[in-house]
């Protein structure tokens, strides 16, 4: 009997494997074939809402779609970035005055989306990808003038739109050369990655660029290699948080003497937030720096602060950013008065760690600690902030140096004879405090005129 019934058994079994088979390949079918159309809706919306989310961080940036024709497979979009008037617009208009063009042009992007939750067309391609997504694209840039001139921009932005609308492009920039009127550009690889994502308010950065130089018929400058990373975050107050790092391994230039150098030269940034209170770190280096009769130079800082009010800063800054560039300083006065006040009522802390200067005499050196205790708003006075102020500053200069600039100009002697500077063997120095409105350089108490009344 046992015989029987095995065969009746292991039937119902091969069926239900045929039949999940089946499935399997119906569900691929689906997301080969099927998905694209539906996801090309997707990933168009992703991709506006991405760039309109970026114009709108951008104060700068007009950017508006010129059209998407939208395939089974496959689409085409284009996508216009302009400058608004403002005050970058200023500055480019007013470097470009001497060239053969009027106006600034616009930036048109060109992008060719292959969509699917797997965008097999993309294969055809290089930097295809068949990872889930909603879809991967390619795009290409060119300038358009007022004139009707266009300017094709080598470099190639490969994108890839996640399954929760994050936006992930790298431009691709292989080794070239540009020339016009007797001026040439050259660079070297550049690889940079931009990721965007609306729905968490994140963008991240990371790049590098190898050397690029501008070489004329009597000057030539070059810069890089260069590399920057980081990623920021947009708060409900507005400032933004997050890291970033900057580094250029040498600039190259011309001088009186030739041509000159400097580097490397570094920059890092870190901003945090907890409830209110924001607090941050930034580090800055300039190696071999040229520093006239004293040779070279290495200037290093490293600045931070804790508990400053974040709603202050994003109201201060949204203020300043209203203000007409001719406002008068009644009317700035108006405008930050009032965050200002928020600002040091609240209280904080700043700290330059490190402020300094190498130069072969000797070095220049400067230590800041300043606390601004938190004070009543209701009852703030200007001056409340200075008697809630406790701070010491620490600064020394080589001799060589303190002699020197005496006698470029005597007037900098004051400085030594009123006792702000003080001689210490190979050095002048300063010690400074204040507190409780108390201010003492060297010992010797001075007097502060913003206290003088109280």
């Amino acid at each position: 009997m046992h015989a029987s019934i095995a065969p009746n058994v292991t039937a119902p079994r091969e069926s239900v494997l045929k039949k999940g088979f089946v499935i399997l390949l119906l569900a691929l079918a689906v997301i080969v074939l099927v998905s694209p159309a539906l996801v090309g809706r997707l990933a168009e919306e992703s991709m506006d809402e991405n760039l309109d989310w970026a114009a709108t961080e951008s104060r700068d940036l007009t950017i508006t779609s010129q059209g998407f024709e939208r395939g089974w497979f496959s689409s085409e979009g284009q996508h216009r970035v302009e400058l608004r008037d403002g005050d970058l617009r200023d500055a480019l208009l007013l470097v470009a005055v001497n060239t053969d063009f009027e106006g600034l042009p616009a930036l048109v992007i060109d992008t060719h989306i292959d969509h699917g939750l797997v965008a097999v067309t993309s294969m055809a391609r290089e930097k295809g990808s068949l990872l889930p997504g909603l879809g991967s694209a390619v795009s290409t840039m060119h300038l358009e003038f007022e004139n009707g001139e266009t300017v094709d921009i080598p470099g190639t932005i490969y994108s890839e739109v996640g399954l929760s609308g994050e936006l992930q492009s790298n431009f691709i920039l292989e080794p070239g050369t540009f020339s016009n009127a007797g001026e040439t550009a050259q660079w070297g690889n550049v690889d940079v990655l931009i990721t965007t994502s609306p729905s968490t308010d994140i963008i991240g950065f990371g790049g590098d660029i190898d050397e690029i130089a501008f070489v004329s018929s009597n000057s030539e400058v070059t810069i890089g290699p260069l590399r920057f990373e980081g990623d920021q975050r947009k708060t409900r107050f507005g400032p933004y948080v997050g890291d970033a790092a900057f580094t250029i391994d040498r600039i190259t230039m011309p001088s009186s003497f030739g041509q000159d150098s400097m580097g490397p030269i570094s920059f890092t940034s870190t901003v945090a937030i907890d409830d209110s209170a924001l607090s941050g770190r930034t580090t800055v280096l300039f190696d071999d720096l040229p520093f006239g009769d004293f040779g070279r130079a290495r200037i290093s800082m490293d600045i931070s602060a804790d508990g400053i009010d974040a709603e202050a800063i994003g109201n201060l800054t949204r203020a300043l950013d209203g203000l007409s560039d001719d406002a008068s300083d009644d009317e700035v006065r108006l405008a930050v008065e009032d965050d200002a006040k928020q600002l040091l009522a609240a209280g904080f802390e700043l700290r330059v760690a490190e402020l300094i200067v190498s130069l072969q005499p000797g070095t220049i050196s400067a230590r800041l600690n300043a606390e601004v205790d938190d004070t009543d708003l209701d009852n703030f006075v200007w001056t409340s902030a200075l008697l809630a102020l406790d701070a010491t500053l620490d600064v020394s200069v080589p001799a060589e140096l303190m002699d020197y600039l005496i006698s470029l100009d005597p007037q900098v002697g004051a400085a030594v004879g009123m006792g702000f500077l003080r001689r210490n063997q190979d050095a002048y120095e300063m010690e400074a405090t204040f507190k409780d409105g108390l201010l003492t350089i060297n010992g010797a108490p001075m007097p502060v005129p913003w206290l003088s009344g109280n």
